[in-house]
Parts: structure tokens; sequence; C-alpha cells
């Protein structure tokens, strides 16, 4: 993984690259942004330049690094080869994981149990989402998180010497999952870090880390991509169209992951708009046989997806009720959720956005809350039989 890999955060990337070239780069650092922005591309990156042959006696002014490790005339072939399937021996990775089913209770599940399909994921791009990563852990209802077993783990680990003579590193993607057992471990480390040991921790909720953790680390915030850079990134590398890049930009809300999640038609956003126009076509023709499929449908989503359902459809009214101004720049919709927009849209008026909107925003807090999901969405639909016809 190189910089020039990262979609956009071009100044983030000099600043890392300036800690080292000033010797300056702390122990820890805290990669913070939302989802989709880049973080954990960054850190693969950092990692990579760190453990390459770029390494901070040779490296040359920041200026050369786009894109983006300076050229070193005795680069080491093997530890590339090493990085670029992220099995070099100095790079260690602690994410969250899951109990799989038929595990003893006795063994304290840790990253390694699960580091193949880890580094697969890896190799498939380094922007994705916890969700996917529990797809790929086939874990099914269960949360997952970093265990006391994990910490345990890592202190082993980076009590040993550089197999390379260089820096150590450990990724810790959402450390914001770590249980309190491992927090206390993982504070140990951060206070008396092992010999030229480097910390990147890729968090998306960092106030819900240990105070002491984050005063033990230097906080560098990542912003949201613009939609200049993700239009163009999905020109340059994905071959999209200029319009329709313009287009998924705008949708992405700074996120590249939203961004190519509208690409694919198998995507959950592709899923969610079709049962919102089926939502709303059955709503509007009363059958109440239909009706009740429907919502037993959605029912059986998992309760997190039933939440993003909820917050697409209220996306969706919104974006609805606002292309009824005939401004195209106010929306942000695909050329798909457009399509239907142009007959739809004219249900959603000044006579009911508020209703339905609070509507919506009512299922999503009963949903939280743990309601039942049959309910929840039977009466969702109902009551919109009634809205949808409100002028």
């Amino acid at each position: 993984m190189k910089f020039s890999d990262v979609i956009g955060q071009e100044e983030v990337a000099k600043r890392l690259i300036r800690m080292v070239e000033e010797d300056r780069l702390p122990h820890a650092l805290l990669l913070c942004g939302p989802e989709g922005s880049g973080k954990m591309a960054l850190a693969l990156a950092f990692a990579s330049y760190l453990l390459s042959d770029a390494a901070p006696q040779q490296a040359s002014s920041s200026a050369s690094l786009f894109g983006m490790e300076p050229e070193v005339p005795q680069r080491n072939a093997n530890a590339d080869a090493m990085l670029a399937k992220y099995e070099h021996p100095d790079l260690h990775f602690t994410f969250p994981v899951i109990r799989p089913a038929g595990t003893s209770s006795e063994h304290k599940m840790v990253s390694d149990d699960f580091i193949r399909e880890w580094r697969d994921m890896l190799l498939d791009g380094p922007y994705f989402t916890m969700d996917q990563w529990l797809e790929q852990m086939n874990a099914a209802n269960q949360q997952a998180q970093i265990g006391a077993g994990e910490s345990d783990s890592l202190i082993r680990k980076l009590s040993l010497k550089s197999s390379q003579g260089g820096y150590k590193v450990s990724i810790i993607w959402l450390p914001e999952r770590m249980n309190q057992e491992c927090a206390n471990k993982i504070l140990k480390l951060l206070e008396e870090p092992p010999h030229q040991t480097v910390f990147l921790m890729v968090s998306e909720e960092p106030g819900a880390l240990l105070e002491t953790i984050r005063s033990r680390t230097q906080r560098i915030d990542i912003p949201r991509l613009p939609a200049e850079t993700i239009a163009e990134a999905l020109v340059t590398r994905r071959g999209i169209e200029p319009d329709e890049a313009r287009r998924f930009s705008r949708i992405a809300n700074g996120s590249w992951q939203k961004a190519i999640a509208a690409l694919d038609a198998d995507s959950e956003g592709h899923q969610f708009f079709q049962l919102f126009v089926s939502l709303m076509r059955t709503a509007y023709g009363r059958d109440v046989k239909a009706m009740k499929a429907w919502s037993e449908g959605v029912a059986a989503f998992g309760r997190e997806r039933q939440i993003r359902f909820v917050e697409y459809c209220c996306r969706m009214v919104r974006e609805n009720f606002m292309y009824n101004f005939g401004e195209p720049e106010l929306c942000y919709m695909t050329q798909e959720e457009e399509t239907f927009a142009v007959r739809f849209a004219r249900f959603i008026n000044e006579a009911n956005v508020i209703e339905i909107s609070e509507l919506f925003a009512r299922a999503q807090r009963d949903i939280g809350q743990n309601a039942n999901g049959k309910i929840v969405f039977y009466h969702l639909i109902i009551q919109m039989t009634v809205l949808l016809t409100k002028k």
C-alpha cells in the first residue's frame, strides 16, 4: 500500500511524512474520521512507508511523495513483497473479532484467529466497513470486540526485536471496541512502549476510548473527502463517465465506500431503494396482504440493518420533497432514484412531509429500543396509506 493509492488526503499524508523527516514521530497516533474518509488506507500506507527502505534516515523531502515514496536505490524487494500481502513480520494487526460457534469458552479470541480473512479483505481494498468485516467473518448476528486475549498476544509480539532491524508497527482498527480489560493492558503498552514501536490507532468513535489512552496518543483528524476528489477518483480509477461520477460523488457525502456502493447493482443501497419503492406502492395500493408481507420481510433484517433502512427512507423523503422545487443542485439521488422521483415526488409535499418524516423517526426510535420489528413496520406502512393521500 502506497500513499499514491490513497484517495485524496494529501495534506494528512504530507503531515505524516514530515513527522518522520523531522524526527518527531510519536509512539502512538490516533487517526480519527468518519467512515469512508480513508483512515485505514492512510494507516496502511504509513506503515508500509515506515517498514520499507524509504526509512526515516533515507527519506527525501515530502514534496517528492506524490506518488508517493521517494526513490531509494537499495529498496528491499523482500520487504516490499511482504508488505504487498500484509505479511511483514514487523506489521501487527489488531481488530474486532467474534467467537465462532463451537469455539471453546476457554479460548481467548485474538485477531490471529481471523488473520487470513483479514488479509483477504485488505487485499480487496483498504476501504471497508464493520458490516463488511462481520460478513467476511460469517458473524451472523454476533457483535465483534477486541478482548483481553488480544492485548496479551500483542504484548508478546511487541516484546520481540524487530526482524528487519527497523520499526515495529501495530495497527489497531476500531480501538473503541476494546473491552475494559484489554483497554487497560493496551494503556500499559502505551505508557511504556517497546523500543522503536509505532502504534497506529484507526478510530471512528474516539470519544468511546479511555481518556487515559487518548491522552497518550497524538490525534490526527481525517476530514471527509471533497465531492470533487471522489468524482475524479471514480473517473480515473473506475472508468465512470464524468456526469455519472459527479452524481455518485454528491450522494457519497464524503465517503469513498458509499460512492463505490452506489455503483454496485447488488449493494445494500440498491436493495433499500427497491424496498422503499415497494413500501410506497404497496401503501398507495392499500393491499393489506402485501403490506403484511412487506413488513415481515423488513422485520427479518437484523436491527442495525433495519435502522439503516429507515435512515435511507428518511433521506429519500427529503430528496423527493426537494425534487418538487425543480432545482437539480438541491437533490442528491442516483439515476435510478431520480427516475422514480419523476412520478413519485408529488406525493411528498407540504401537507405531509413533516408527518412522514416523523413517522420514520419514530420507527427508528422504536427499533433502537428493541420494539418488535413486525409491529413497527406494519404500523409504519398502515400509517403511510393515510399520509400519501394528503395534499
